[in-house]
């Protein structure tokens, strides 16, 4: 089946592929996105993990059960026998975390004569490293590092955050930069609007972060902060999230005497929606990890899509998208007290924290929302799709 020199009149046929889950940000971005540009989009997804710590407890070594293999092969039969229904396509793209499928993936689209693309996203070698999955599990290590590796070198086109990742993966990987496509992380925007909240208490400025607690993220460094600002009775820090480091966060705080710094927890999207909207100023990442360094995180962009201010840790790959004072305010890593004057100047300056949320709002919407997402994503694909 010769690939389309020209797609004429009719839309570009897109299989979307894969064990991804379909309810992921970055899944519903890409599958919104694509079809709001007039993508015909058909998926193919039979789910394998049922979330991070599913993952987590297959890198550490949950991979050597028989249960585990017996799990995957279940899921692939299925995937396999939705494939076989799958209409002509015209380019597939795998969907995140694809890594591993890329390599049934390049068999199905060489027997259809049809170029692959891979959303990456992020390493998973890397995160698994930064979790110290590969130290303790140095046998897993090599498997993903061998796997990660080999689906990145099947695929005609990853899909990649921006140039620093793709000079690391190069590195890493022995691979060459043309089969990358810079993809930036973005957001929601059907669902992280503007929105109004209950208004807070005169006398409270609420500091609030979401997200996972991870060493990339840089939480100690927030509480710290709070500590910090113990005095300024009228500044509250609210924690939202789950992760592996929260116990240890909760802890920090509890040793400090903390007063000022609330861990609600997982909560619901309409809690936590309703928990952004009535931040008075909203945090960021402040980790130094490899990968915090390389990225610019997904809480980044829901917080700036809520149109919330916003403060955050400073990096070269932040300022090559977005301006200190403008779009957000950049403070240095690993750097509490630093943290600490940032949120009391902001408090002092309301003009700037609007100016802050409106123009990080704007920056959002024109270029790391759905239907930017989606255009950019298209174009990439079509020109996969003519071997370009």
């Amino acid at each position: 089946m010769a690939l389309p020199s020209s797609l004429g009149p009719r839309p570009l046929r897109v299989c979307y592929f894969g064990t991804y889950s379909p309810d992921h940000g970055r899944t519903q971005i890409l599958l919104r996105g694509l079809r709001a540009n007039g993508v015909a989009v058909r998926e193919c997804n039979a789910p394998l993990w049922s979330g991070i710590q599913d993952r987590v407890g297959a890198a550490s070594g949950g991979w050597i059960s028989p249960l585990f293999w017996l799990r995957v092969a279940r899921v692939y039969l299925k995937l396999l026998l939705k494939y076989a229904r799958t209409p002509p396509y015209d380019v597939m793209l795998v969907g995140y975390p694809g890594q591993i499928d890329t390599i049934l993936a390049r068999v199905l689209t060489r027997l259809a004569g049809r170029p692959l693309a891979l959303d990456l996203l992020m390493s998973i070698h890397l995160v698994a490293e930064e979790r110290g999955l590969i130290r303790k599990h140095p046998l897993s290590g090599r498997i993903i590092f061998a796997l990660e590796r080999t689906g990145l070198r099947l695929a005609d086109m990853v899909f990649c955050e921006n140039d620093d990742y793709i000079a690391f993966l190069c590195s890493r990987y022995g691979l060459s930069p043309h089969r990358f496509q810079p993809m930036p992380h973005g957001v929601n925007d059907s669902v992280y609007a503007p929105a109004s909240a209950p208004p807070s208490p005169a006398d409270e400025f609420r500091v609030v972060y979401h997200g996972g607690f991870l060493k990339s993220h840089g939480v100690p460094v927030m509480v710290q902060a709070a500590r910090e600002l113990r005095d300024h009775r009228d500044i509250r820090f609210i924690f939202y999230g789950t992760g592996p480091e929260r116990d240890a966060a909760m802890t920090q705080a509890r040793d400090l005497g903390l007063e000022n710094a609330a861990f609600p927890g997982f909560v619901d999207l309409e809690a936590l929606l309703q928990g952004i909207a009535g931040a008075d100023l909203m945090l960021g990442v402040f980790g130094t990890t490899r990968h915090a360094l390389m990225t610019i995180q997904n809480k980044v962009w829901e917080a700036m899509g809520m149109g919330r201010p916003l403060v955050s840790g400073d990096s070269g790959t932040v300022r090559r998208f977005l301006s200190h004072r403008r779009e957000i305010f950049l403070v240095e890593r690993e750097n509490p007290m630093a943290l600490a004057k940032a949120i009391l100047e902001l408090k002092a300056d309301a003009t700037l924290r609007e100016s802050l949320g409106r123009r990080a709002l704007d920056h959002v919407r024109a270029e790391n929302s759905i239907v930017p997402l989606g255009r950019q994503a298209r174009e990439a694909l079509v020109r996969c799709a003519r071997g370009r």
